[in-house]
């Protein structure tokens, strides 16, 4: 049979597409003839990984990477690993990405101690590794390599901060900050307060000390005259400690007893100052006998002549009597 000349272009484009996709997946680094099985790990920065690049383990190539790949957000990075299938990876092993400035980007996968192994499709434990300029400086300059280190994380933590701190939050911090503005000034006025208090020419506890200073001078002055006058205050309460309180005050409580009886026996009519507060006879008898002596006496006084006769020639009076006192400015007796 005559094969015709399109079939034989036909078959040689067949030939030259399958070439080129081996070709491509070799460069890859895709086993052609080899079985392999495929492992994920998952990473928030793959540091310039790309696909095709190696997998190492202790320095040997044992795979390399098929493709990456991501969500929208870009917050994970999902890397394929093709790895041999005559390698047997623990389960707790872990792949690093170890970035080099003068080589490609690898994986570098540190195996673990558990007794099972990953199978195709599992997942992989990952870290982030420093690269190669880190370890350089770490080795230079350890001092300078934590200091970028502290750097790194406390930027991490400000990011942290400002992300946890709202609108709200800000508006509180400016309002303390406000606040303690104000106690800052208000402290400054109580030291300006209190150090014009202090000043030693025209301050209040300058002028204090002074007048204490004169008082106790005053008193060393007058010293003496404060040992006499205590002196003369211990003799007057050593006399008075002498004095025989206990005796002037029965002799008080005698005569107030005394009284007493005198006054009950003045209320119950004994006696003559009784009888003549309480009996209503005697004042009246009393007031007679008062009256007729006043009537007496002005009667003595206006005829006189009746009562003593001295003249030879004169002639005896014949008015007669007074029967009552004469009015008295001061006294009115009764008729």
């Amino acid at each position: 049979m005559k094969v015709t000349n399109e079939t034989k272009v036909g078959a040689l484009a067949i030939v030259a597409i399958v070439l080129l996709i081996l070709g491509f997946n070799f460069l890859k680094g895709v086993q052609l003839f080899s079985k392999s099985f495929t492992i994920y790990a998952k990473y928030e920065n793959i540091q310039g990984l790309t696909a095709s690049n190696p997998v190492y383990i202790n320095g040997l190539k044992v795979g390399n990477i098929s493709s990456i790949s991501s969500d929208k957000n870009m917050k994970e990075l999902l890397v394929n690993i093709n790895i041999q299938e005559d390698i047997h990876i623990p389960s707790n092993s872990v792949a690093i990405i170890i970035p080099n400035p003068l080589a490609a980007t690898k994986i570098e996968i540190k195996l673990g101690d558990n007794s099972n192994f990953l199978k195709n499709n599992d997942t992989i434990n990952t870290d982030a590794k420093k690269n190669l300029l880190d370890d350089v400086m770490q080795k230079v300059d350890p001092v300078l390599f934590e200091v970028k280190n502290a750097v790194a994380t406390l930027d991490t933590l400000l990011g942290n901060v400002n992300k946890i701190i709202n609108n709200n939050a800000k508006t509180n911090i400016n309002g303390a900050i406000e606040n303690i503005n104000k106690i800052t000034a208000s402290v400054l006025m109580s030291a300006n307060s209190l150090q014009s208090l202090l000043d030693e020419k025209n301050g209040a506890l300058s002028k204090t000390i002074k007048n204490t200073s004169s008082f106790t001078g005053n008193l060393a002055e007058n010293n003496s005259k404060i040992t006499s006058l205590i002196n003369n205050l211990n003799k007057t309460t050593s006399d008075l400690s002498q004095v025989n309180f206990k005796n002037t005050l029965s002799n008080l409580d005698s005569a107030i007893f005394a009284l007493k009886e005198t006054l009950s026996k003045i209320n119950n009519a004994q006696g003559s100052v009784g009888m003549l507060i309480n009996d209503p006879a005697l004042y009246k008898n009393l007031t007679s006998t008062t009256n007729k002596l006043n009537t007496l006496l002005d009667d003595v006084r206006l005829h006189p002549k009746r009562y003593i006769s001295i003249s030879v020639f004169g002639k005896k009076e014949k008015q007669e009597p007074l029967k009552y006192p004469l009015p008295d400015s001061s006294v009115t007796p009764n008729r």
